[in-house]
Order: C-alpha cells, then structure tokens, then sequence
C-alpha cells in the first residue's frame, strides 16, 4: 500500500503543478460581471481597511471601477444604475454590491493586479493537501481506492467548475475542512466534545462570507441538532446545539455587519432580482442539472450516503450519514426551486458530502466496511481484501 500512496502522491502533485501553470496564465479582466465586484471590494478594503464593508457608490471616487469595466467593454459603464451587481436600497438612499465581503477580503491580501492567480493556487495546494493527508491516512485497501480517487477528483475541480466564479475557491477550501471535522466529530466517539462541535459551526458560518448561498450549507447541520434533542432531550444534546447554533453565529457575523452597513438591516442583504425570487419548479433549471456534471455527482454522494448507513456498526456512522443526507435533502430542495441554473450551485454541497463521506469511511476502519452478503456468514470484503494484500 505504501508504494501506491507514493505513486498517487506523485500524481497528485503532478496534477496541482498542471493547475498552478495554467491558473499562471489568467486574466483578470475575463468579462466576467461577478469576477469585477469582487475585485472592487478587495480594492475597498485595501483603501479603507475594515470601513471598506460600506461598498456604496458614493465611495467610487477614484475611477477604479469605470476602469474596470471599460477594460471589459461594458456599455454605458459610466452610468450608476446600470452597474453590474449593484442594487439600490430600499430607501433609494445609495447602490452597494450584493456579493458578500468575504471573497473580496481574501483577494484584498494580495497586491492589486495579481490577486486572482494566488488565491487559486493557494486554494488548489490546501486542497491537494486534504487529498494527501486523506490518501496516507488511509489504512485499508478501500479506503485508499476512494481516497486516491476522490483526490484526483478534487484536485481536478480546483479549475473546472471551480474557475466559473471567485467565490468558488475558498469554498471549496473550506467544504474540505468542514467535511474532516464534521467525520471527526462522528467517527471517534472521544472528540465528540463542545469545541469540536463549534469548530464546525464557525467553519460553515465563515462559508456565507464567501457565498451568500453557502449559508445553506449549516441546514441540514442545524436540523439534525434540532431533531436529535427532540428525540432524546438532555443538557448534552442541548449544549452541542447551542454551541453549534453560537458558533455559526459568530462564523457569519461579517455577514451580518457587511448588511448593517449597506442595507440597515443585518438579516437584509443587498440581492435583488432573481437571486430573491419566491421557489418555484421550473423544468428548464431542472433539465439543465440533470444534463450537468452536477447530477452524477449527487447520484453518487447518495449512493455512497445509503450505502454508509446500511453497513456502518458504529452509532455515530450512522448519525453522520442521516445528517449527511438531511443536509443534501435541503440543499437540493431549494437549488431546485430556485429559477435560476450555473454549472456549480451544487458543487459546494456535494463536495462538503464527499468529503465528508470519505474522511468517515477512512477514519472508522472496520466500523463501516460491506459484507460480502447482507446478512451473510462469509468473510467480509475489507478481510478478504487485506488478505489479498498480504
């Protein structure tokens, strides 16, 4: 097992190298609307610190973002109302943006010019690093099938779809580092402890910084609290919810305070339009994720959720599936609903669930491992496989 890490390892960081050089060569300036307001609110920052939360037009007085939309041939860029991912307030007071600040603070830590190519290539080595850490960590022959596999995978991702849009980069950073601490918290029964629960909690709530829709991603977390205190009440069960519920609290306040400065009102972000229109069935969104890569995708994060419960022995298993799938339940739900489409809305979700899936699977060896039978005498495949391997 040791000579195929070094080899998946190799190809591993073969494959982070390819991603450096190509992300080496983008341009800033793409044509891309979203790509323009988050570069707007790093350049904010930069000028103004943490004052730069108030993204008001009024503060346009340097010219930076006429630039960079002349750059990109915008019509009519020297006009106020048609700015792209700008909306007005509801008082008609001021236009801000509508992306949250989180995305535009990570790009601010770099110069200006040349900030997006190394937030990519230091969002793909932390992800080539959770694939690294995921393959050597595993211990039996199918674990390290799915870790050598689902790393390649990630790695891969790191470009498509992960280049469709700035925020998507932390994210999927933080999908990874979510997924290994909400495995830890199920999968050993001795970390299950308030600081480990929280850690989750202000990982997910940091994740809304970054897109506005990754608030969705504490859904499923925030139902499985509710529903296991309902089911068996008892001040541990509470604590764990409320640390949870108080440290996603804490994970999403710039959030919160980007939309006291710019909407008045911290639970009122500055979206409009379609991005806040009542869930609707519409056939053409749903044709369109059923013809995307997204849709493979799901499949297998449900299979491999089914798959989990039914033969994990350990309780906490179990429990970190059924959350698993409430959390992809919700998700879905509402991306299907919602009238609008892009090929990586459900990325976020459904590689929180893979990474998830993987790191329960290679933390709990022999806790969740197939049958060669459901309900059968003969050896198990994981035995069968390590006697294979001797």
């Amino acid at each position: 097992m040791r000579a195929v890490k070094i080899c998946f390892s190799i190809i591993f960081l073969a494959m982070l190298a390819s991603n450096v050089r190509l992300i080496s060569h983008w341009n800033e300036s793409r044509g891309v609307y979203d790509d323009i307001c988050y570069l707007r609110q790093a350049h904010l920052f930069q000028r103004f610190g943490w004052h730069g939360l108030d993204t008001s037009l009024a503060r346009e007085d340097d010219g930076y973002l006429a630039g960079k939309l002349r750059s990109i041939d915008f019509p009519n860029w020297n006009d106020p109302t048609g700015v792209p991912c700008h909306t007005q307030t509801a008082d008609g007071s001021k236009r801000v943006m509508t992306p949250p600040p989180g995305t535009g603070f990570v790009l601010s830590l770099f110069p200006e010019g040349f900030q997006v190519v190394p937030l990519y290539a230091l969002a793909n080595v932390a992800i080539a690093g959770f694939a690294l850490y995921a393959l050597w960590l595993a211990r039996q022959p199918g674990a390290l099938a799915l870790a050598a596999t689902f790393g390649a995978i990630s790695i891969y991702f790191m470009i498509n779809p992960t280049k469709a849009s700035y925020s998507m980069a932390p994210t999927m950073v933080v999908c990874a580092l979510a997924g290994l601490l909400t495995a830890r918290l199920y999968a050993d029964e001795s970390r299950r402890h308030l600081l480990m629960v929280a850690a989750v909690g202000i990982v997910l709530g940091l994740s809304a910084s970054f897109r506005i829709a990754n608030v969705l991603l504490a859904a499923g977390y925030f139902m499985y609290f509710g529903l296991f205190f309902l089911v068996r009440r008892s001040g541990a069960n509470f604590l764990q919810g409320l640390s949870f519920g108080l440290a996603f609290l804490l994970g999403i306040l710039p959030v919160l305070t980007a939309n006291m400065v710019n909407s008045g009102n911290p639970l009122v972000s500055a979206y409009g339009g379609q991005d806040t229109a009542p869930p609707r069935l519409d056939l053409a969104v749903l044709r369109a994720y059923l013809a995307d890569v997204q849709f493979p995708l799901i499949v297998i994060v449900c299979a491999w959720t089914t798959l989990l419960w039914h033969f994990a022995k350990q309780s906490g298993v179990k429990r970190l599936a059924l959350l698993v799938a409430g959390n992809l339940a919700l998700n879905l739900a509402f991306f299907a609903t919602h009238p609008v489409f892009t090929q990586y809305y459900i990325i976020p979700i459904a590689m929180l669930s893979l990474w998830t899936l993987l790191f329960a699977v290679i933390l709990t060896p022999g806790q969740t491992q197939l049958d060669h039978a459901p309900g059968s005498d003969g050896p198990r495949l994981s035995e069968m496989a390590t006697a294979d391997a001797k």
